[in-house]
């Protein structure tokens, strides 16, 4: 016989990271901490930031990775400009590791929490039809993920959660993250290393600018060749039931 007291409170339990999460979304915007990571800061404050990277060194690039983590658990609108950040405070090679590693832990962090708190009940509401795509999504987990990090058609916040409820692994999620952001990631580190020139001619710069329709065309192109696999896959079994 089952413990009613324990069939209620395992629930919140599982609701608490949630709950928190939220709180601190919320609380975020309502301090206006997102629009502290902008370009215009990041001209405005370049002698200092520049210098405490220059003395600190190991802290600060901790310190960034911490704070690329928790603004993308916490789903900040701020991705861009920090990313921007990245390369022209550490330049390609570091700043690109930086940015990459802190941004897989972040959207990690959010995928468990959404997982253990919401996955089972979702799935449950949604009925069979979400079992069918779960099945098709965990048969080729890693080329899924690729393609949903490579073309940014959806929001980074979207492609966390959604994989959650489709019963993603955890590793697949982690490895197709971390590899899947790598070239999104390059390009605003390209154009945030070259900053510094842009700042001192006295340019303006927008984020926008940065994704051109022959760089969308180059990662939607990668995002098919990741495909290749499912689509080996399917030709395969064709093949063998013929």
């Amino acid at each position: 016989m089952s413990n009613p007291k324990q069939s209620t409170t395992l629930p919140l339990r599982r609701l608490l990271p949630v709950a928190i999460l939220l709180a601190a979304f919320g609380l975020a915007f309502a301090l206006g901490l997102h629009e502290h990571f902008s370009i215009d800061t990041l001209r405005e404050h370049r002698a200092f930031l520049k210098a405490f990277v220059d003395d600190q060194g190991v802290f600060a690039a901790t310190a960034f990775i911490a704070l690329y983590a928790v603004t993308t658990m916490l789903s900040l609108p701020v991705g861009a400009a920090l990313t921007l950040a990245g390369g022209f405070l550490f330049g390609l090679v570091f700043g690109t590791l930086y940015v990459v590693v802190g941004a897989t832990l972040g959207a990690t962090a959010i995928f468990v929490i959404a997982r253990s708190a919401l996955g089972d009940l979702l799935r449950a509401r949604a009925g069979p039809f979400i079992g069918r795509m779960e099945a098709g999504f965990r048969e080729n987990a890693l080329s899924y993920m690729l393609v949903l990090r490579l073309v940014p058609l959806f929001p980074f916040f979207i492609v966390n959660l959604v994989p959650a409820l489709l019963g993603v692994p955890l590793r697949s999620y982690v490895v197709g993250t971390f590899i899947g952001i790598i070239p999104g990631t390059l390009v605003f580190i390209l154009a945030g290393a070259g900053l510094g020139s842009i700042f001192d001619r006295g340019g303006d710069f927008t984020a926008h600018s940065v994704l051109t329709p022959e760089i969308l065309a180059g990662l939607a192109g990668l995002s098919l060749l990741s495909l290749l696999p499912v689509v080996y896959k399917r030709v395969k079994a064709r093949r063998a039931a013929a």
